[in-house]
């Protein structure tokens, strides 16, 4: 092993780890791979690590043997507790383990900046917890960059450009506030249970302000409209925001004959700005 602990398939037989469907877990047991995951957040010495679903602490070894300085594990399911202890044994004063859901659960205090957030996300969460790291009360936020595990179909809406049917929502978001590529595919077999999808890991790095000027409330209607009747022109699909949709599209030098999936970041955010200007 590459840390002196057991693998890691000792470790779920030994505590009973069978992976629950309700949990969105699908554990990765091969340590090389969790440590090359890892690396991707780049040099962990002088960093705190966040990590949400560590179960059996495949990637909280990784993250602990590649050097990090601490690493707070945020873990729902009360089975995987004893096993993180060990592993917290073994990393004296490295490894803080928070029982709890990370949607609710506040872990800032437990931090010192810099902060990395590294996780292989539960499946039926990632998106909402993204969100929820991009979206905090002031701007920039206590992490400097995630690396973060999803469905390859989520990783590529969040890397999407104009005119591809990935680009929504979430690539707007994301892009908005930071620098976004996919660095790892993973196929179905590297996890148990095998899952029916692909995976990927994504790596942001946050922008020390939002790459455009927009109110981030204005901007999230604006998008929110559009996409939402994506097939449809923009002049229609925002009529709800605004009765002059024409003009202000106009002031923003935007086709009112325009689809969602043609604007570009930089438009969207012109555009949420003349929408909301009065």
């Amino acid at each position: 092993m590459i840390d002196g602990l057991p693998p890691l398939r000792e470790v779920i037989a030994k505590h009973g780890l069978s992976a629950q469907k309700s949990l969105g877990q699908n554990f990765l047991l091969d340590l090389n791979l969790t440590a090359k995951i890892a690396r991707q957040a780049g040099d962990l010495s002088a960093c705190d690590v966040l990590e949400i679903g560590p179960g059996p602490g495949g990637l909280t070894r990784g993250l602990l043997f590649e050097g990090a300085r601490h690493v707070v594990a945020i873990e729902r399911d009360a089975r995987c507790l004893p096993a993180l202890a060990e592993i917290a044994a073994h990393y004296p004063n490295r490894l803080t383990v928070l029982e709890g859901d990370a949607l609710t659960l506040d872990a800032s205090s437990y931090l010192t900046s810099p902060v990395r957030i590294v996780a292989n996300l539960p499946y039926n969460v990632g998106t909402e917890l993204l969100i929820s790291w991009l979206t905090p009360p002031v701007w920039p936020p206590i992490w400097d960059s995630m690396t973060l595990m999803f469905q390859r179909e989520v990783a590529e809406r969040i890397v999407a450009g104009p005119r591809s049917k990935a680009y929504g929502r979430l690539s707007i978001l994301v892009q908005w506030l930071t620098d976004a590529r996919i660095v790892m595919s993973l196929p179905p077999e590297a996890f148990t249970p095998t899952p029916k999808v692909s995976s990927a890991i994504v790596h942001m790095t946050r922008l020390p302000q939002p790459r455009y000027p927009a109110n981030p409330a204005h901007l999230n209607k604006t998008v929110a409209a559009a996409f939402n009747q994506r097939r449809k022109m923009v002049r229609s699909s925002l009529k709800g925001l605004a009765r002059d949709v024409e003009d202000r599209l106009a002031q923003a030098n935007i086709p009112p004959t325009a689809r969602a999936e043609e604007l570009t970041l930089a438009q969207f955010c012109a555009l949420s700005n003349v929408m909301f200007a009065d």
